[in-house]
């Protein structure tokens, strides 16, 4: 009886085994499968202009974490060091993105849009090709694109309402932002909030939240220097006041950045925009953010890079705290990874352990400077979608074509299981 059992036991491991292969090996080639209730899924969008993040959370409220376009016509964006534009120059990267949110989700509404922090490539900048909004007296550019054609019911930023912190942002792009932001809540009921480090309830689950009520949780980590402590929703100032500092000391936007962490039963997954952690010579310690916003997230699943994986960002601390199995790059430049952040990413002195980094876009510069680390990527193009299982106790990572919008599976990774 004994020997029966361990047979098969051992026979059904096998089963397993060949079914997850077959199951694996029937998507590869075909369109993604569509979500499916009690699933989180977290696409990262590649339109090669900036970060988009579109969460599907497991009752179906959604959300957009950045919509990033970058001036199609500025001298950089057209240079070989930065991506070409995914899956085409014919339409701007915020319609792209809403054309995308509009083919993986069963509703057409954005039920939070949250911007991480108010650079070009995380909101979109007005440039000479950008079309003015059949709406409001603004121009369309990542943000206020996609609401163009998908309505959103909630944004969330750093600055609302005054956007003075640490200085008046009074730059075309704001401005026009601000614009689009007045218009929609006069004529839309779009509501605005400004994230508060600390709290557990800015986004919550809108459709069937008691079902998943404690299952599931995103907290605010940080913004504007402010820092969740990890008790309760007690924070503290990370920076130094104003008053006590010259203007050319003042946070810089990427140390602003929104920071949230997305808690789904066992998994965990980490987004903190453009969080700087490396601090250069000469510099004040408390230009990194990576550390303390570290010590309140703990140990994750898996973690969009801080600021694309700059080379001021991923230091050893914020990895050796978050322990990441799965790390996605979004890549729109030659700077993204720095090849001593990819070392640090892939270092088993920092933490131990296997780990699978996906590229959303990595260009032959890259590979040519960096060399045989970039072998290591599991992928190094495409939409990477992590699906997390219904519970959240395993996930697998999905890769999707982004030469055009049939969501074609180009691989299959995992599944892995939660922490």
């Amino acid at each position: 009886m004994k020997y029966t059992t361990i047979f098969k036991a051992g026979l059904l491991a096998v089963c397993l085994g060949l079914n997850v292969r077959c199951a694996n090996a029937q998507a590869v080639g075909q369109p993604l499968p569509a979500w499916q209730e009690g699933n989180l899924d977290i696409h990262h969008i590649n339109t090669g202009m900036g970060n988009a993040t579109f969460l599907i959370l497991p009752d179906g409220t959604t959300l957009l974490v950045d919509a990033g376009a970058l001036d199609p016509t500025d001298a950089r964006t057209r240079s070989p060091r930065n991506t070409s534009a995914r899956p085409g120059g014919e339409r701007q990267p915020g319609e792209w993105i809403a054309r995308y949110i509009r083919n993986v989700a069963k509703t057409s509404v954005v039920d939070y849009a949250l911007i991480t922090h108010f650079h070009d490539d995380h909101m979109g900048t007005p440039a000479s090709v950008s079309k003015r909004s059949g709406q409001g007296n603004y121009l369309l550019a990542g943000i206020t694109e996609v609401a163009e054609f998908v309505p959103v019911r909630k944004i969330i930023d750093r600055g609302w309402p005054d956007y003075a912190y640490p200085r008046p942002a009074r730059d075309s792009m704001m401005l026009n932002y601000r614009s689009f932001l007045d218009w929609q809540v006069k004529n839309k009921g779009l509501r605005i909030e400004a994230s508060v480090a600390g709290r557990n309830d800015q986004i919550v689950l809108l459709h069937n939240p008691q079902k998943y009520k404690d299952l599931f949780e995103i907290r605010n980590i940080s913004a504007n220097g402010e820092i969740w402590t990890g008790v309760g929703s007690v924070t503290r100032k990370h920076f130094p006041e104003l008053k006590d500092l010259k203007p050319e000391q003042f946070p810089s936007e990427n140390m602003c950045s929104i920071a949230t962490r997305v808690s789904y039963g066992k998994f965990d997954y980490f987004t903190g925009g453009d969080t700087p952690g490396v601090v250069q010579p000469g510099v004040p310690a408390w230009h990194d953010v990576e550390t303390p916003v570290a010590k309140a997230v703990g140990p994750v699943d898996a973690h969009i890079l801080d600021h694309h994986g700059n080379r001021d960002s991923q230091n050893e601390f914020l990895l050796a705290a978050l322990r990441p199995r799965v790390l996605v790059i979004p890549v729109w430049s030659s700077d993204h990874p720095g090849h001593d952040v990819l070392d640090r990413i892939y270092s088993q002195r920092i933490y131990q352990g296997d780990r699978d980094v996906f590229a959303t876009g990595m260009l032959e510069a890259n590979k040519l400077v960096i060399g045989e680390m970039l072998n290591r990527l599991k992928s190094d193009s495409g939409h990477v979608v992590i699906r997390v299982a219904n519970g959240g106790s395993t996930y697998q990572v999905l890769v999707l074509d982004d030469r055009d919008e049939q969501l074609k599976v180009k691989s299959v990774h995992g599944p892995y299981t939660a922490r």
